[in-house]
């Protein structure tokens, strides 16, 4: 009976190390000593609060058999530095992607708030993983407005005596960054006449869709512009939607990851799904189910406007009739990291020789030091 209870309890251990393991991915530091350098740990802490917010002012249509409401629910978080004394910090308001969840960015959160920045995230009403009637990209013009809408709660709160965001958020260093329909979002709250934000100052996409963005929709901004994107993305093509962006917008710079994923900017790709040959193979068959929800097809989130700078053009997702082996999620994640650090300190950071310094590294030092990155502008 001793020799079971401790054969049992080695077993136990064994499980307990593999979960560990799992859940715990160690991953890669750059190559180079300047990505090495730039890549060290944060040393400022990080602390987080719920958000549970309601919009009253605008509603959530109808999806499906849930028959809409005349509020939006906006659930999240926000994580900022432990340390108060070095704030106040720039502000990145965060979209997740189609299906998916604030937790998308955890890695991102793990990262750039310990190095001085605020990251809000809410779960969208109708495109998260969990939304009534199912997950629909159709909402999408939507959630611009979404994103104003906690940005004027968080400044709200960073002006009021006593709150806990108190003097954390400088209002003039606020950027909005997403991936994949987030990344659309982030566009849209950048750029689009209609419904962009004017107190954002920088604007990251990752993987976002843009083939139906002409250079008339990046006209109304000068903003400082960045695209990460995987050339091997099965999902949002890099041919279509992610090549073309420095000749659409000549503020911008598009980061290149050879062999990257779609699914590979997923926090949760390094853990359960860095062992795929690609991981976007896996992931295909469910967002072609979930782009089925709606009454509408997914092509009409975005109707074409020549005088916005929408086009008809469109690019089929899931099309690769062959999957060949992928950047790891681990790596793709690290240079992920290390381009965004870098674009937003160019933009954002408060001393003019630590913008010209990262500037010149994203442009001259980051391809040079990570192979597998290139960089157009």
């Amino acid at each position: 009976m001793k020799r079971l209870v401790k054969v049992l309890l080695a077993i136990g251990v064994v499980v307990a190390l593999a979960a560990v393991y799992v859940m715990n991915p160690v991953l890669p530091t750059p190559s180079g000593p300047q990505g090495t350098a730039l890549y060290q740990p944060g040393e400022l802490g990080l602390s987080s609060e719920a958000l549970t917010l309601t919009d009253n002012t605008r509603a959530t249509m109808a999806n499906g058999e849930f028959a809409g409401q005349s509020f939006r629910e906006l659930n999240g978080e926000v994580w900022f530095p432990e340390d108060r004394e070095q704030g106040p910090y720039p502000l990145i308001l965060y979209s997740h992607g189609f299906m998916s969840s604030v937790s998308e960015a955890e890695y991102l959160v793990d990262f750039l708030v310990p190095k001085g920045y605020v990251i809000a995230a809410v779960n969208y009403p109708l495109s998260s993983g969990g939304s009534p009637g199912g997950p629909t990209v159709n909402d999408v013009l939507n959630q611009p407005g979404d994103v104003s809408f906690v940005l004027d709660h968080l400044l709200t709160r960073n002006r009021t005596e006593g709150d806990s965001l108190y003097g954390l958020i400088d209002p003039e260093r606020i950027a909005a960054a997403g991936l994949s329909l987030g990344g659309l979002t982030s566009q849209l709250v950048a750029f689009h006449r209609n419904v962009r934000d004017a107190r954002i100052a920088a604007a990251v996409s990752i993987a976002g869709p843009a083939v139906f963005l002409t250079p008339t929709f990046f006209s109304t901004s000068a903003m400082p512009f960045m695209m990460i994107a995987g050339s091997s993305d099965a999902i949002i093509p890099y041919e279509a939607h992610a090549a073309p962006i420095p000749q659409k917008s000549p503020q911008s710079l598009l980061v290149t990851l050879d062999g990257g994923t779609h699914v590979g900017f997923a926090s949760i790709a390094s853990t359960f799904m860095r062992w795929f040959n690609h991981p976007d193979e896996l992931a295909c068959p469910m967002l072609l189910q979930g782009l089925e929800n709606g009454d509408e097809p997914p092509e009409a989130m975005m109707p074409p406007d020549d005088a916005i700078g929408i086009s008809s053009d469109a690019a089929a997702p899931c099309t690769m009739t062959e999957y060949e082996r992928a950047m790891r999620p681990g790596e793709q994640q690290m240079l992920t990291r290390l381009a965004m650090y870098a674009f937003l300190e160019s933009v954002l950071a408060t001393d003019s020789n630590r913008r010209a310094q990262m500037e010149t590294y994203l442009i001259s030092e980051l391809a040079r030091e990570q192979p597998s990155v290139a960089l157009s502008m």
